[in-house]
């Protein structure tokens, strides 16, 4: 026996539905909770911060430990170390991963297959193991403490590979031909055709890229021991380490920290589902 539909805002709506969203609800405000509680505590003084039960809009706000992180760290020198690795990697990333997706997905090549699935399969190697082998070779060419050669090495990512691969699958190889036909050479069909039509595959590639580049910490704490060459996650962590006991200004330059990444998210989100979903329609 069918279930009848509730009304609701007079509207018919399933139980099951109702259901459905009550739990993302849920769910969505567990996940923002720590970001609630750490936008709280960057407007409160360091004795306020533990208190309980707590007061997530303070009475009487601390702007001021949005000041004071600018001098006790030189965070500005640590974000724009952050924001230059960043989009030279993304930037990158999206020219290397969209090239070779293009050639593994519509060129024709011997052991075009093994080889594809050769390079993907190191996604499944974990870093740590070719981590030490990596820093020895950079110390070798001279790159240790500068930025090329975490340049270098987050340059070309065989996840973007795949994700661009299964996206150029979708689009029909009658296209490609056409161009052919038309006198267009590969450089041409792949600037002109694949790259205008691969928006929603380049977008989800590039959340993933600069959030991951954004974000690193392994990193740049093996290959950068200069100050004045350290990223942001570096400099939170030596603001700890400096100021272990002030959470206010620790959490206020978290909070500074994730800006840029909310910024690339929100004004790429919309291309975000419908990439990732159009990744997967054919391989």
């Amino acid at each position: 026996m069918a279930r009848k539909p509730l009304r609701l805002f007079g509207h018919r709506v399933h139980l099951q539905t109702v259901i459905a969203y009550l739990l993302a609800i849920a769910i969505t405000i567990v996940m923002l909770l720590p970001f609630a509680w750490m936008l709280s505590a960057s407007l409160k003084l360091d004795r306020d911060v533990f208190a309980f039960p707590i007061e997530w809009i303070p009475s009487a706000p601390r702007w001021q430990n949005y000041v004071d992180i600018w001098t006790r760290i030189p965070l500005a020198l640590f974000i724009y170390n952050t924001t230059k690795l960043t989009v030279i990697v993304t930037l990158l990333q999206l020219f290397t991963s969209s090239f070779a997706a293009y050639a593994f997905a519509k060129l024709r090549f011997a052991y075009r297959e093994v080889l594809f699935l050769a390079y993907i399969a190191t996604i499944a190697m974990p870093w740590q193991v070719y981590m030490v082998p990596q820093f020895l070779e950079m110390r070798a060419l001279g790159l240790n403490n500068t930025h090329l050669a975490l340049i270098c090495l987050q340059a070309f990512t065989a996840f973007g590979v795949f994700l661009m691969r299964q996206f150029y699958m979708s689009i029909p190889d009658e296209l490609c031909e056409a161009a052919r036909i038309d006198g267009m050479n590969e450089y041409q069909i792949w600037f002109r055709i694949m790259l205008p039509l691969s928006k929603p595959a380049l977008s989800t590639l590039t959340i993933f890229t600069f959030v991951s580049t954004w974000n690193d910490f392994l990193g740049p704490l093996i290959y950068l021991t200069k100050t004045e060459l350290k990223t942001i996650q570096i400099g939170i962590r030596m603001f700890i380490t400096q100021y272990s006991t002030e959470y206010g200004l620790i959490m206020a330059a978290s909070i500074v920290s994730l800006i840029p990444v909310l910024i690339v998210f929100l004004a790429l989100q919309r291309f975000f589902v419908e990439g990732i979903a159009s990744s997967g329609l054919k391989g």
